[in-house]
């Protein structure tokens, strides 16, 4: 796994976590990587500094750096603008939403699309539903006049 710090063309930052780097760029190129704030597919690797430890191999903490590696201050995030909201509180909202959608929605997996289809159509009873379809079924649904909305997160059963 690879974790990424990723940028917009909205200027909002956020991270995510990738199998590979090959991964990123193929899920970028079909336009499945979106950001959170906004929406925008438009995403690009933001620059990050790279995780370092600091302990030995003893598991003891260096009292000292070595001699010949001059200590370099560790590059900050840029700072949110005073309406971005910060990363905690993106969590939160999204494990707010996750519990909503849970609690008053059914799950109907794979099948969502033929489910949505059947309510809009008056042939399956209205309700609340949520789950899974690919980009051409969510486009197909909504040529077709059935609201639809995508969600900002995976179905717990697809999470690691």
């Amino acid at each position: 796994m690879i974790r990424y710090m990723l940028k917009c063309d909205q200027d909002h930052q956020f991270e995510s976590w990738f199998r590979s780097a090959d991964a990123f760029d193929t899920l970028c190129a079909q336009a499945q990587v979106s950001c959170p704030l906004c929406g925008s597919q438009k995403v690009t690797k933001a620059m990050m500094a790279p995780t370092v430890s600091t302990t030995r191999a003893t598991g003891t903490e260096p009292s000292e750096p070595p001699a010949t590696a001059p200590v370099q201050p560790t590059p900050q995030a840029a700072p949110l603008a005073p309406d971005q909201p910060t990363p905690e509180q993106i969590e939160r909202a999204m494990a707010k939403l996750r519990a909503e959608v849970e609690q008053n929605s059914d799950y109907v997996g794979v099948e969502f699309a033929d489910e949505a289809r059947k309510i809009h159509t008056g042939d399956a009873p209205a309700r609340a539903i949520y789950g899974e379809a690919n980009f051409e079924e969510a486009k197909a649904l909504l040529e077709d006049g059935v609201p639809v909305l995508p969600l900002p997160f995976l179905p717990k059963r697809k999470m690691n």
